[in-house]
């Protein structure tokens, strides 16, 4: 849609549905979360001594009543001395010794600390056995161990964890305990195995629904659809008024349509289920059916008319079906409200640029200031200044507009260029050709291979006529970017604009075309060095292909000339009319009128 705000993309309207996560919901991870190592340290033989008779008073009664003998301070001294000058595995030896010498798991725990610390995952996945032998109670330990163990080859160690965790939890947090399995499971660097192991230990427990539904993820999780289907299907089945039921079976479905069909059949019986319209409303997007999503967004905020998520996404779908007053509306409340009750969660950067595109589209450049202005440092920051610039550019305050740019300190490569470049077309835009290519001069002096920065100077060097520093420009792109497929366009376009090495223009246009085959712009290439080569019947027909993706003006001015080269003078002048009323100012389109002398 060419009017509607640039920002207004398909993963924007994504983001704005973005508390719809593709996962059903699930209950937060704890069980798989694995504990950091404690920091590598040379302890003293004061703090040795206290590592092995002091100690949380919860804790003593589980550990050893060890004497530190001279022995074992030699040993432990010995360890840790080794383990500061780099020699782990003396360290690790000595360490694993005395742990099983003494039965403290703190040791075993050092070891595997010294082990890690060498980055040898084997040895630090027998030490962590040591120490859950010596301390089975320690949740700290089992941590370790179950995150080890998925990076293992010997994945069935965790079952018999498993199942009796399993056993011991309460029927209510059963559930969740199997959620947090499935996703530990997943991690594996064995999937099928992983898979294999979690149908094993949920056996017991296949008669309820909420175990078909892990297995369902679970199956998932390695690829196998038809069983993750028949698992959803079934808990389904089993309990019919299940949120997370119908969503997991949205979730698995490979046609979006049928998808979307489940959840509205839901919708229609538990119509404030808020997870399964979510996700309707999310697949309505996917589909790219705006008008029905919005639907859904509205029902969702009769419920709870302060509800972010649901407000950001209105103002983002609005925006694209040209409702730009709710747009304008909703993304004001969404503001307001983001404003009372902070979230850390939520950048409102893309709501500003959203209003102040809204604002500028009614002319009201003071509006669209305005919200620029109240983006603060961060990701869209040097986007939001650019285009404060370029706004004041437009209402003929360039002196203005190129202080903010100055005002900027980009860091990265990328910003930096961007920076460059909207000050260059600002300059181009002013009619201050020469200082546009300077800036771009100065730009290539920093940065000599930057396929962005040699384009735009190409395209400007064209503009200048400077035709030998524009092919210049343009084949050294081609060479760091072969498939750059604006560069192959842009050159064929000028040679064959000036009737110039017609053949050389016509494969360069085809490799073009080659590369991005549904291009108008590229077609429209394609058709005009066909023109010029007198090939007027395949010039019409890529012509009108290419106006049919994208009515654009220049296209309208090409077709119309090839129609009036043909003898077809009433349509041609009807292309050129429309294109005139679009974009009376177009250079392509005055330039085409002097040249045949027709009057539209």
């Amino acid at each position: 849609m060419k009017n509607a705000p640039a920002i207004v993309t398909l993963s924007l309207l994504l983001a704005a549905c973005a508390s719809v996560t593709a996962p059903p919901p699930a209950p937060p991870e704890k069980t798989e979360t694995l504990a950091s190592p404690s920091r590598q340290h040379t302890a003293t033989p004061a703090q040795l001594r206290r590592m092995l008779q002091a100690g949380q008073a919860a804790s003593a009664e589980s550990l050893p009543p060890v004497a530190l003998s001279p022995d074992i301070l030699y040993k432990l001294l010995t360890a840790e001395i080794a383990s500061q000058r780099g020699d782990w595995k003396t360290a690790y030896i000595a360490s694993m010794a005395l742990a099983q010498q003494t039965r403290d798991p703190r040791l075993a725990q050092r070891a595997m600390e010294i082990a890690l610390s060498g980055k040898r995952h084997d040895e630090a996945l027998a030490a962590i056995r040591v120490w859950r032998t010596l301390a089975p109670e320690s949740e700290q330990a089992t941590q370790y161990f179950l995150g080890f163990v998925m990076l293992s080859d010997n994945l069935a160690e965790a079952g018999p964890v498993f199942s009796q965790r399993l056993k011991d939890i309460p029927d209510s947090s059963r559930t969740m305990l199997m959620f947090q399995i499935q996703r530990l499971l997943a991690r594996a660097k064995d999937k099928p195995a992983g898979f294999a192991l979690l149908q094993q230990v949920l056996e017991p427990y296949l008669a309820t629904p909420e175990t078909r539904l892990v297995l369902a993820q679970g199956a998932l999780a390695v690829g196998d659809y038809p069983r993750a289907r028949q698992e959803a299907l079934a808990a389904q089945a089993a309990q019919p008024e299940s949120e997370l039921a119908v969503l997991t079976v949205a979730q698995v479905s490979a046609d979006k349509a049928e998808a979307s069909q489940s959840l509205s059949a839901y919708l229609a019986t538990y119509p404030k289920a808020r997870e399964a319209r979510l996700a309707l409303a999310r697949l309505l997007v996917e589909q790219k059916q705006y008008g029905d999503a919005r639907s859904q967004f509205e029902l969702l905020l009769q419920y709870n008319p302060k509800d972010l998520t649901t407000l950001y996404a209105l103002g983002v779908l609005s925006a694209q079906t040209r409702d730009n007053p709710a747009a304008e509306k909703y993304l004001g409340s969404y503001l307001e409200l983001l404003a009372a009750q902070p979230d850390a969660e939520r950048d409102p950067s893309q709501a500003l640029m959203l209003l102040s595109q809204l604002a500028e589209e009614r002319k009201d450049t003071e509006a669209a200031l305005r919200w620029l202005s109240q983006i603060d440092p961060g990701e869209a920051y040097i986007g939001a200044q650019i285009r404060r610039a370029q706004l004041l550019a437009k209402r003929g305050d360039l002196v203005g507009a190129r202080k903010v740019l100055l005002d900027l300190s980009p860091q990265e490569e990328r910003e930096q260029i961007q920076v460059l470049i909207a000050e260059s077309q600002m300059l181009r835009d002013a009619g201050r050709l020469p200082d546009a290519l300077a800036v771009l001069d100065s730009g290539l002096r920093r940065h000599p291979d930057n396929v962005d920065l040699l384009y735009d100077h190409a395209m400007l060097a064209e503009k200048a006529n400077q035709i030998d520093r524009m092919e210049k420009d343009l084949r050294k792109v081609i060479v760091l970017a072969p498939k750059n497929q604006h560069a192959y366009n842009a050159l064929g376009y000028s040679l064959a604009d000036r009737n110039m090495r017609l053949p050389e223009a016509f494969a360069l246009i085809s490799k073009a075309l080659e590369l991005a085959p549904e291009d108008p712009f590229i077609m429209d290439s394609m058709g005009w060095v066909q023109f010029r080569l007198g090939r007027l019947k395949e010039a019409e027909e890529i012509l009108r292909r290419a106006f049919a993706l994208r009515p654009d003006t220049e296209i309208a001015v090409h077709l119309g000339e090839v129609l009036w080269a043909k003898g077809q003078k009433a349509e041609a002048q009807k292309f050129w009319r429309e294109a005139r009323e679009k974009d009376p100012q177009n250079d392509t389109l005055k330039n085409t009128l002097l040249r045949l002398q027709v009057q539209p």
